[in-house]
């Protein structure tokens, strides 16, 4: 007879805590049945790492008038916000698609994507970088930028 609460190496309780452990390292599924805790191996990208992620994943994605705002000391919900535009909804769901996982690939990072089913305006949410993509006429009916950016300063400006 199994005993469910003491995985043999190899055997079927084992495998059900493997399958049940969200981590790419099989030790962690056996630390986790011990009530071991289970460190990241991938090191958490600073703010500014992953904005560069952010933005080259757009650029490869032929993101356009990519535009990126400093929140820091201006409020709580991200030290960055990261607007751009595609030009269909196909090209923004599939930009919005491929950077969540080039995140969750290059750093173990699950962000938060709202709106992608639509495509005319996706939210992505890193925890540190707030991304807005959207269509050309979406943007310009909200115009986000105005509302974030210094007074005085226009998207071209603001734009690296």
């Amino acid at each position: 007879m199994l005993n469910w609460n003491y995985p043999s190496a190899g055997g079927p309780a084992a495998r059900y805590k493997e399958d049940n452990v969200l981590s790419p390292e099989p030790q962690a599924a056996q630390d986790a049945g011990r009530g071991v805790a289970v460190m990241a191996t991938k090191s958490q990208p600073t703010s500014d790492q992953l904005l560069a992620r952010v933005l080259s994943s757009l650029d490869d994605d032929k993101a356009e008038d990519v535009v990126q705002i400093d929140l820091r000391g201006k409020t709580a919900i991200g030290d960055h916000m990261v607007i751009a535009s595609g030009r269909s909804t196909r090209q923004v769901a599939s930009m919005a698609e491929k950077l969540a996982d080039r995140l969750k690939q290059d750093y173990g990072l699950l962000c938060k994507v709202e709106g992608k089913d639509t495509g005319d305006w996706v939210l992505i949410d890193t925890g540190d970088i707030i991304i807005h993509l959207f269509r050309p006429e979406v943007r310009e009916f909200y115009q986000l930028e105005k509302m974030w950016l210094p007074a005085g300063t226009s998207p071209a400006q603001s734009e690296n």
